[in-house]
Order: structure tokens, then sequence, then C-alpha cells
């Protein structure tokens, strides 16, 4: 896994690129507009037209309303709720721009969708992560940015190259200025482990605790015990997503029940399907912390919930691509 930081990289104020690189061009689909908003004013670029509508029976319709040959376009839509329509948009308009003779075109996708069946684990099923891997592929992206996805292996499901950001410096800074006591980083299940480990290195190399649980179905979680000592100290749970809250919920209330003094919740993509509002508002938590990756709606907010910004990240991460500069370099 590649090293997070405690601290965020040395971003810049881009100059304005209407003179000197006219090859540069941003597009947003209709999952995260105002996340590309922000994407769009840390580079100094205006988002470029494009017209996105509906027919009658839910078909999506794209056009580019400015001539892209020979640029290097970038495309930002998460494929997140409802994720089979903001996917068709995403890829109708990588056609769109591949017909359009863009020189390039890199998919910027802040939360992947699908990502969480990425190997089989029963008989009969599909691996649907390496299956959207294809059609991004066979749609005609040149490349993929994407940020934390559910398993670091996603990556070699691209044939094409995939620049993996995490999220992991935004939530670490946000941790830091509140100089929390008595840390102990903690991973909801055995998957998260590496995560949490290098999650923990950043944070002054805070213990670690795991949660042991069993799932017995989809969305459904079971928790059993903690191993770690997590005692009068202030308990952070780290995943990559947060869904239901289901895993999350069962992980605080045992935390709480084995004397953990305060228990904040870490996650980079905001899912929040009913009834994750109700669970992590339920006292539980002193904070959830997300980032904007997906956007988070109004009947989902609650006075726990803090939201970051990781648009300076993915901005930065478009101009080094196109700079042909480290992208890793940022996370270590």
């Amino acid at each position: 896994m590649t090293n997070l930081t405690t601290t965020r990289p040395a971003l810049h104020k881009l100059p304005s690129l209407g003179s000197g690189d006219d090859r540069l061009r941003l597009f947003a689909g209709s999952a995260n507009l105002p996340l590309a908003q922000e994407i769009s004013r840390y580079l100094g670029i205006e988002l470029g037209p494009m017209v996105r509508k509906n027919f009658a029976d839910g078909e999506v319709y794209v056009q580019v309303q400015e001539s892209i040959r020979g640029c290097d376009v970038y495309l930002i839509q998460p494929t997140c709720r409802p994720v089979n329509d903001h996917l068709t948009e995403l890829l109708i308009m990588i056609d769109a721009c591949r017909r359009a003779s863009a020189r390039q075109i890199t998919a910027v996708m802040p939360y992947y969708g699908y990502a969480r069946a990425d190997r089989k684990t029963a008989g009969r099923e599909s691996i649907t992560a390496k299956l959207v891997a294809n059609l991004i592929v066979q749609s005609g992206a040149n490349r993929v940015i994407a940020m934390d996805l559910h398993s670091a292996q996603i990556q070699g499901y691209f044939d094409i190259p995939c620049d993996h950001v995490y999220g992991a410096p935004v939530l670490l800074d946000y941790l830091n200025d509140k100089k929390l006591p008595d840390l102990v980083v903690v991973s909801p299940d055995v998957g998260g482990v590496a995560r949490a480990r290098a999650f923990a290195k950043k944070l002054d190399d805070a213990p670690l605790a795991i949660i042991d649980k069993r799932r017995q179905a989809h969305n459904v979680a079971e928790v059993m015990n903690v191993i770690g000592d997590v005692s009068g100290k202030t308990a952070v749970l780290v995943d990559d997503m947060i869904d239901t809250a289901g895993t999350i919920y069962e992980a605080a209330k045992l935390l709480r029940k084995e004397g953990a003094r305060q228990v904040y919740a870490c996650a980079t993509h905001a899912i929040f399907s009913p009834p994750a509002a109700e669970r992590l508002s339920s006292g539980v938590f002193e904070e959830v912390i997300v980032t904007n990756s997906t956007p988070v709606r109004q009947e989902n907010y609650f006075p726990q919930l803090r939201v970051l910004s990781v648009a300076d990240l993915m901005g930065e991460t478009i101009w080094r691509v196109h700079e042909d500069t480290s992208v890793s370099s940022m996370f270590r």
C-alpha cells in the first residue's frame, strides 16, 4: 500500500490555462456536480459545456458542445447512487469524447461502484469490479483516476493505467488538528487491517485494534469481539465506505462496551443507504468524518457528521497526470 501522509500535498494554485495549455479539458457528469465545480475552481478551468438528458424511457443522451479534437479530456463522474444510471452516463460520456477525436480520455472516479464484488466467494458469482473495468476500457477510456478503491487489486483489473488516489490525507489533517488524546485506530473487520495500520502509522504510530466479526448476509454484520486494548482510549474506526452503517455501528457499540472513552468514525465514501443516518446519529459516535467523494443527501445530514472536501486532492492529481509528473509522491 502506498504510504500516506499526515499533511496535505504541496498543492499549488495553477495558472490560467486559457493561453498556455488548451489541451486540458474538464467535463462533469451529473453524479457529483458540486465536487466537479470545486475541482474546476482549483484548476482554474471552466467545466466544458455538455448536454445531458434522459429520453422518456430512461435512456441517457450526452452531447459535448465544444470541439475537443486532439485534447486531453477529464470526465468527473463517481458511480454512486443511482449506480446504474451514473455508470451508464460515464460510459456514454467516454464514447462521445472518443467519437469527437479526443487525444486522451481519463475517467475521474472519486467513487468506483460495483467494487465490493472483487473476487468469487461462492460458486456462480459475478466479479463486477472486473466487469465494470472492462466496460470502461471498451468504451474508449485511456486512463482511470480512482479514489480509495474497495481493494487494491482492482487497479489490476484495468488494461489501461489506473492512478489510485487516497483520501486519507484529508481525514488525517482533520484528526491531527483535533489533537485527540490516547488514540487507538480500529479496523472494523480483518479485511481492513492494512488500511487501518497505514492510518495508525501516520497518527504518531497509534496502537491498532481489530474487530472480529462474521457476516451472515450482505449488509448484515455480526460483531464478535475486539482484538486489542481500547479501554479508556479514543477509538477511531477507519473504513473505505459507509453504506448501511451496520458494520461500523455494531463495531462502535462493542468498543463502547469494551470501555472506549470516545468513538470516531472515518470513511472516504459516504454511501449512506437507509438506515445509515439513524444508526450513525444514535449517539455512539462523537463524530462521523467522511469526504465529498459522493454527494450526501440533505436528509442524511445529522449533527455529528463532518464532510471534508477532496477537491484539491483530485484537482492536483489531474494536473500531475496531465503534466506527466508523479502522483504517488503526494502520499509519501
